[in-house]
């Protein structure tokens, strides 16, 4: 079979380069159940009948809402496209007047939800959105239509002949999905991504995923963004077979069940390993904790390509054998790549686990860029600890006057949805997209992003603060959890802090410090006096106007529920600072630098 060149072809090619039992694999009841290629296939084909016989056609558009990923994802997904209907796959946790607003955008007809919770959600929003016939679900909910009712329909109104056809009408330069982005202000944005948008891309990218046809893939994160889209077409692309985890928060279980050769993840997830790894040591006593925090040690100092010389290679060789051993077991023995991406991985956790034999590639895109437009890999000198890696082949940069990161490619969107004015903001006349980030090229080879330009803080005495690299650095701290740099306006950088409890309260207790509550405990001296020990350290990694000068602590943690992250858990910043504007003014008042 030749190349394909629209996303539907995918499963077809798997077919005849790497037929498997195992192509999609989810837990049902407690017991991983496989589907084949040729039951992906089947069963896609019965959903685009299903969808014929309801009088769907090109260019209707139908969402999908799921909790968690799954099969079934895959056979809608798949059936949709062979038949021209825009997928607009949403996230679980936006607004409801999100999902209005998205619903009505993109013209939706039908739904199709995972879970009772959201089908209960969705149902009272529809009431008010007529062109909306019906509301699908993946699991059994009582009183709902079920998925399985569009499969039967397909089974009793087979049209082979007609399938084909309308296969053949689509192009690969047809929309194939909706995609809308949060942002961290305004209204939705439906990105439109065509077949060849993101065929191109995962072509482009499947060579620094070297994984055999024999290995697995765990996917946890949301298929309806495109980082985890692209790469399960990827993975059906290279015949990997792709085990779906029954949560986010089964992840630790379901990688020693699966022991997977790959998964993708942003940085929240892999600094949640690494906090369940260190509280691990921390349990240790003796010797063993000794030469666990050693280990790390060692590790944080690693460099690529045997830079750092034989006398760290022999005690290296030393901690993998000891304790970094055991870290590949927890998490299935088999892993050979991670993938990060979606916000900055702080490059300790990253020479860290390479240390341990668990590379992480950063790399870097968008969703107007289907997404990749750089990332490290496993080739000779093609990883670069602290960027994004080299540009993706057939991909185009270049760094503006001002910074800014520009980019061409055939990865790039075909534009906003009936939002020609967004497009020609992010589209300039030349056909460069705008990607709102700022960077610089290390090396002519390895792309750095250094912030976000909207992002940039401009003290009161004129300079510019970028908070992103000042969060990350103090992110490396054990005590805390999340932060925010503040000061635009202001004389001097501030910063709003959610401690980690999990470190911070056994350190209290050490302490014998007594408390009645988290508020109680970060107004304690001893623990103000404390982060202000751990914000010195790192501020001695920036300028003197970038050092964060004051903090307040906060108990609460910032979330996607509450409006205040995006679901790719990018801070909303302006959301923050209203909410906590008490708290920011606490910094500034009477405070002289």
């Amino acid at each position: 079979m030749i190349e394909p060149t629209r996303l539907f072809d995918i499963p077809y090619y798997q077919k005849e380069k790497y037929p498997k039992q195992d192509s999609l694999v989810t837990k049902v009841n407690g017991t991983w159940t496989p589907f084949s290629t040729d039951e992906f296939i089947q069963n896609s084909a019965k959903m685009s009948y299903g969808f014929m016989a309801m009088g769907l056609v090109k260019g209707d558009a139908i969402a999908t809402i799921s909790s968690n990923n799954r099969h079934e994802w895959n056979f809608a997904d798949i059936g949709m496209l062979q038949i021209g209907v825009l997928h607009v796959p949403v996230y679980p946790t936006i607004s409801d007047a999100d999902y209005q607003f998205i619903f009505n955008d993109a013209g939706v007809k039908y739904v199709f939800v995972s879970d009772e919770a959201l089908y209960k959600r969705v149902k009272e929003i529809v009431k008010n959105i007529p062109a909306i016939k019906q509301v699908y679900t993946f699991n059994q909910v009582a009183g709902a239509a079920h998925w399985s009712e569009v499969l039967q329909l397909g089974e009793k109104n087979p049209q082979p002949e007609k399938l084909e056809e309308l296969k053949k009408a689509v192009t690969p330069s047809d929309i194939a999905t909706l995609i809308y982005t949060s942002g961290t202000t305004g209204t939705p944005k439906g990105v439109m991504l065509s077949h060849n948008n993101i065929v191109s891309n995962l072509i482009a990218s499947h060579p620094y995923v070297p994984i055999s046809s024999t290995g697995k893939a765990l996917s946890f994160l949301p298929l309806c963004h495109i980082y985890e889209r692209m790469l399960n077409y990827l993975y059906q692309y290279s015949g990997i077979s792709i085990y779906y985890a029954e949560s986010i928060d089964t992840i630790g279980d379901n990688l020693r069940e699966v022991k997977p050769n790959v998964f993708v993840a942003v940085p929240r997830v892999i600094e949640k390993i690494f906090d369940k790894i260190i509280a691990t040591g921390n349990k240790l006593t003796g010797i063993k904790k000794f030469l666990f925090f050693w280990a790390v040690g060692i590790g944080s100092q690693y460099e690529h390509y045997g830079a750092n010389g034989w006398w760290y290679k022999m005690r290296l060789n030393i901690a993998r054998k000891l304790v970094f051993s055991k870290w590949a077991a927890a998490v299935g023995g088999n892993l050979e790549l991670v993938v990060s991406g979606g916000a900055a991985l702080q490059p300790r956790l990253a020479r860290i686990f390479w240390a341990a034999q668990i590379p992480i590639l950063e790399g870097y895109g968008l969703t107007e860029t289907s997404p990749v437009i750089a990332v490290n890999t496993l080739e000779p000198n093609s990883a670069h600890f602290g960027t994004v890696g080299p540009i993706l082949p057939g991909v185009i940069v270049k760094i503006a006057e001002d910074g800014e990161i520009l980019c061409k490619g055939p990865n790039v969107m075909q534009g906003y949805y009936k939002r020609p004015d967004s497009t020609a903001e992010a589209i300039d006349a030349e056909g460069w997209f705008h990607t709102g980030d700022i960077g610089v090229m290390v090396d002519g080879r390895f792309l750095k992003i250094t912030d976000r330009k909207k992002a940039l803080l401009k003290t009161s005495g004129g300079k510019y603060i970028a908070p992103q690299p000042i969060e990350n650095k103090m992110k490396e701290s054990r005590y805390i959890e999340q932060i925010m740099v503040v000061g635009d306006g202001q004389k001097f950088a501030g910063a709003l802090i959610v401690p980690k409890f999990a470190e911070l309260e056994p350190w209290a207790k050490a302490q014998n410090i007594t408390y009645s509550s988290k508020e109680e405990l970060i107004q304690n001296k001893a623990v103000l006096e404390l982060y202000r020990s751990v914000i010195d350290k790192y501020n001695l990694n920036f300028g003197h106007v970038e050092q964060v000068k004051k903090f307040e602590l906060l108990v609460k943690e910032w979330n996607v529920a509450d409006g205040e992250t995006t679901p790719k858990l990018d801070l909303k910043r302006k959301v923050i600072m209203e909410k906590y504007k008490a708290s920011v003014d606490k910094i500034y008042h009477n405070h002289e630098e």
